[in-house]
């Protein structure tokens, strides 16, 4: 449902230099996104967001107007949307009719409307929000997030949003689950004359505001709800055109800051190998009809689907290519084409997209870099809470080391899936990795479209694509924090090794060298045994195809964990004496 062009934009008068407001701690319901879909929120789909904004860099304020089209797919007494209390909400209409103030509330950051009669199943509504105030400002972007105001080298206002963590309602009103892509986003940013607001999506035009501005108005298809984003600043558009080993062309951008030209040509000349090479080994750029492309940010980086935030500081590594620009390029496909239902699958997003890093290493220049770009990872790995809880989760649970996996979804993550690479090979690994992405084996442009899936849908796929069943390696690595423990013992000349492992049954082969010459263990029971007599060398699991536990890890881990808390404590400064 179009309504973009039947829905007058929202254009506040042109303020006076104002001081900026105070606003209140944001709520706890504000801060947390996703978890288990609330009742009043289930049934309710976002054909269609056409948001307004218009940002105030002084006040560090903001105006607002969004209009969604919800489809009812159950009677709805109440519209339930998530927003932001202190984003204060002005008026609100149903199908162009105006509801008195007494129809709507916000106590807590779920902003409920009482429509005038209840909305039958199969019914599209077109609910108008006004609202403005003061955004929450980041205290440390992108894990802290929210609005980054600060001011480029040439003192203009350079303002950016990263809310993944706090969702979607720290600025718009939305249905801040995982679940709540919308279909289609109009998003029109005014923003003050000189500055640029590029976002995700298509620039349908830039018009006139009056007053010394002017509005940049995107069209984004499906995209996350954490993914409509902001970027202001004083911008230098960059653009070339990606020609596809599938045939066709697409626009590929880049938003530098103005002074920042030359260093932006040289990133953007990254986008196309990079492009080959998810083209090649995963499959078709999924937003091929928008763009690919990204935004240089005054934080580090987010995953902000055809626009990601990049801010790297254009930063040389030893790799030979830019591995922030290529993570966030990574949930192009593990992310935004295929989005988590819950959060307790966000392994899906973030080691898929991690273990992109040492794949393109390994496309790029071969195995060397590809093993010690696992082999750093697998020391970041720490094996206290299970990857995959089972039930709803929050982001900022999954997120937190103390009570959830943290950067194991990454790390461990990663490690995981080159174990199950070397396990299945690559032929299984590659379909059941396109079948998780695009819920097809072959996927095409134009023969696919965004999808939802959990972990299972991977399993599925794997048990699929190899026609055995792996669900023992799932159970271990993804249902159990630690990691299997391959026990080494000597019976005479023989290398006797069995699995150890939380989750029973693991069934997994083992090669070792003995001197010159090569040996596979099946383990079928979880042991094997191998003559190796006074061979020189034995090296268990020598190409390091296996993620296990690994005491002499664990043994630095607690050297560095002691160490950093000594060198703390040595740096604090000592209260003079009374």
């Amino acid at each position: 449902m179009a309504l973009a062009a039947a829905l007058p934009l929202l254009i506040a008068a042109a303020p006076a230099k104002p001081t900026k407001p105070a606003r209140a701690a944001p709520t706890a319901q504000t801060l947390a996104t996703g978890g288990a879909l609330k009742p009043d929120q289930a049934g309710v789909h976002i054909e269609h967001v056409d948001l307004s904004i218009e940002v105030f860099p002084e006040r560090k304020s903001i105006s607002g107007e969004a209009v969604l089209a919800l489809r009812a797919d159950r009677e709805l007494a109440t519209i339930v949307l998530d927003l932001d209390r202190e984003l204060p909400v002005s008026a609100v209409s149903l199908d162009g009719r105006d509801l008195p103030p007494t129809a709507w509330r916000n106590p807590d950051g779920r902003l409920s409307i009482t429509p005038p009669a209840p909305i039958p199943a199969g019914r599209t509504t077109a609910v108008r929000i006004r609202y403005a105030g003061v955004p929450v400002e980041a205290k440390n972007a992108p894990w802290d997030g929210g609005f980054v105001w600060t001011k480029a080298p040439d003192g203009r206002p350079w303002i950016a949003t990263a809310v993944q963590g706090e969702g979607c309602d720290l600025f718009w009103p939305c249905i801040d689950h995982p679940t709540g892509e919308p279909d289609l986003v109009d998003l029109h940013v005014t923003v003050p004359a000189g500055l640029s607001a590029p976002s995700g999506g298509v620039l349908i035009d830039v018009t006139e505001a009056g007053g010394g501005r002017r509005t940049f108005h995107w069209r984004i298809k499906t995209p996350n709800t954490y993914a409509v984003a902001l970027n202001i600043g004083p911008y230098v558009h960059l653009t070339a055109l990606y020609r596809s080993r599938f045939g066709d062309s697409f626009p590929i951008e880049f938003w530098a800051l103005e002074g920042n030209e030359a260093k932006g040509r040289d990133l953007l000349a990254q986008f196309t190998p990079m492009l080959d090479f998810y083209e090649g080994m995963i499959g078709p750029y999924p937003f091929r009809s928008e763009k690919m492309g990204a935004v240089e940010t005054p934080h580090l980086g987010m995953e902000h689907q055809t626009l990601n935030a990049y801010g790297a500081g254009y930063a040389k590594e030893i790799y030979g290519f830019d591995w922030l620009l290529e993570h966030e390029l990574a949930h192009e496909w593990f992310g935004n084409q295929m989005t988590n239902v819950d959060w307790d699958d966000m392994w899906l997003h973030e080691a898929f997209g991690t273990y992109m890093q040492p794949l393109y290493s390994q496309w790029l220049h071969g195995d060397m870099e590809y093993m010690v770009r696992l082999n750093e990872m697998r020391v970041k790995s720490f094996n206290k809470f299970p990857i995959v809880s089972g039930k709803p989760m929050e982001e900022e649970a999954v997120y937190d080391a103390k009570v959830g996996p943290g950067t194991d979804i990454y790390y461990k993550g990663a490690n995981m899936l080159h174990t199950l690479r070397g396990l299945i090979g690559d032929e299984a690994f590659f379909t059941a990795t396109r079948v998780l992405v695009y819920g097809r084996p072959d996927p095409k442009p134009g023969n696919f479209a965004p999808r939802y899936a959990v972990t299972d849908d991977f399993i599925k796929a794997v048990s699929e694509a190899t026609g055995a069943d792996y669900r023992w390696f799932f159970d271990t690595y993804l249902r159990h924090a630690a990691l299997p423990e391959l026990v080494e013992t000597r019976d005479g000349e023989d290398l006797v090794l069995a699995w150890k492992t939380p989750a029973g049954r693991f069934p997994m082969p083992v090669e070792v060298k003995v001197g010159g010459k090569m040996v596979t263990l099946p383990m079928a029971d979880g042991t094997g045994r191998v003559r190796v007599g006074d061979a020189v060398p034995v090296i268990v699991d020598p190409a390091s195809k296996i993620l296990r536990r690994q005491p002499y890890l664990e043994a630095y881990h607690a050297w560095k964990t002691a160490k950093d808390a000594s060198d703390k404590a040595r740096s604090r400064p000592v209260s003079p004496k009374k």
